[in-house]
């Protein structure tokens, strides 16, 4: 099965080649290879993704492959992870991320803090915030005579060899795709400065987040691995408790390409329970979190919804559950949920203002958002001559009389006459979809 070539745009403008396996319009598995691969190693496991009904997309990481060599040199965590979250953006669904050793760590970096519902579930094939010190300097030792360049073909297979001596030895003429040849010397087809670039110190930072990661995740290890060894895994299962553990015999740190049947095995059954190719089916009693999901499939723009209480100090909270409902008379609706603080102060006022934000407003969102926080005072707004307060240079805000009220289930819905509107149009709007602030992409 042959690969389709892609291109996406990473971190920086970075361009970064890619190789896709089946059909767009089945699930993603985003492929993102260790350091000193390239989107080949994936091969088999593309064509097996594809096969199993699966749209698999194998990514060159920057200075590896075809991919670009940065200018300014950067191949430190934060670059890899602003990359995947990059190509994120770009793929048309939510993909599945499978990330081998850096690649794995590029997308735990990208996937924790508020990144988690970029993707649909996670897969690490021996990555883990920790190595073990000694098997680590042995490869990057390895690496670093690599980067020197081997006089012959048959001297490049000695040493992939010697690199991963449970893998098939390599076939000399084989590698030449794989290699470049510059001044009669053969050379991989990675960045150099990679070797330095990268800092595993800057790794152990993921020790604090990776706890609350919450995407269904599989942790494979090679039961002969060295960099990754069983002390690193067992750390590793007490602070992700809710993942999938394999361990892969007769492998050592290159799970993929030295057991590729017992791993593509692996991935496809995870899989297919995990992140299942059948649409997702809520049905009422059943976890409400689906429900969720699905009706945030719908994007928003957000608001904030201003009044004051009963003693005439103004309240806020932000919302998306907003929408037009007539011109004439001109009416519109928002929901509350019941245990909203500001919802008694709502109940009571004749009057309020829905505050529609623009994305330079995402800070007023987070704000009003948050209970108990000082929101007024950190956030410039006014009075119109309803008293109503009126976010100052919102995209649009919309002062209403209280029109009606209506109980919701565990929200109430509001509906207000309107009588006075202001709009910039000069200004894109904040968005909201699956659980993340978004901004418009014009073709």
């Amino acid at each position: 099965m042959a690969a389709a070539a892609l291109t996406f745009e990473g971190f920086g403008g970075v361009a970064l080649a890619a190789d896709a396996w089946g059909s767009p319009d089945d699930p993603t598995v985003l492929l993102l290879h260790g350091g000193g691969q390239t989107r080949r190693s994936w091969r088999q496991a593309g064509q097996a993704l594809a096969a199993a009904g699966r749209y698999a997309v194998a990514v060159d990481l920057r200075g590896h492959g075809d991919s670009d060599w940065p200018a300014d040199g950067r191949y430190d965590l934060t670059a890899f992870a602003k990359d995947l979250r990059a190509v994120l953006a770009q793929l048309p669904t939510r993909p599945a991320v499978v990330g081998a050793s850096i690649g794995g760590l590029a997308a735990l970096a990208a996937l924790t803090d508020g990144g988690e519902s970029l993707a649909s579930a996670l897969v690490l094939i021996d990555a883990a915030p920790w190595v073990d010190t000694a098997g680590s300097q042995r490869l990057a030792g390895l690496m670093r005579r690599h980067a020197e360049g081997f006089a012959s073909l048959d001297e490049a297979a000695a040493a992939a060899s010697e690199l991963s001596p449970r893998r098939r030895p390599a076939d000399p003429q084989t590698l030449r795709a794989q290699m470049r040849c510059e001044g009669g010397r053969y050379y991989w087809r990675w960045d150099p400065r990679f070797l330095t670039g990268f800092d595993m110190a800057s790794v152990a930072d993921l020790e604090a987040s990776v706890g609350a990661l919450k995407l269904p995740t599989l942790v494979m290890h090679g039961q002969a691995s060295t960099v990754v060894t069983e002390t690193e895994m067992a750390r590793f299962h007490t602070l992700m408790p809710t993942a999938e553990f394999a361990e892969v015999e007769g492998a050592g740190h290159l799970v993929a390409a030295e057991q590729a049947d017992a791993f593509n095995a692996l991935l496809l059954e995870f899989l297919e329970r995990r992140a299942p190719r059948a649409p997702l089916v809520f049905d009422e009693g059943s976890d409400p979190r689906t429900l969720r999901d699905a009706l945030g499939s719908f994007a928003t723009g957000v608001v904030v919804i201003t009044a004051r209480d009963a003693a005439g100090a103004p309240v806020g909270l932000t919302a998306n559950s907003f929408t037009s409902v007539s011109l004439d008379p001109p009416l519109i609706l928002f929901c509350v949920a019941k245990t909203a603080g500001s919802l008694a102060a709502l109940e009571q006022s004749r009057a309020f203002a829905v505050n529609v934000l623009h994305i330079g407003q995402q800070p007023a969102s987070a704000l009003f958002s948050k209970p108990g926080a000082d929101r007024f005072s950190a956030t410039p707004w006014e009075a119109w001559d309803s008293g109503t307060p009126i976010l100052t240079n919102s995209l649009a805000s919309i002062d209403c009389d209280a029109h009606a009220r209506h109980d919701g289930g565990d929200h109430v819905i509001f509906i207000g006459r309107v009588r006075h509107a202001r709009f910039e149009p000069r200004r894109d709007p904040l968005l909201y979809f699956r659980g993340r602030y978004r901004r418009l992409h014009f073709a």
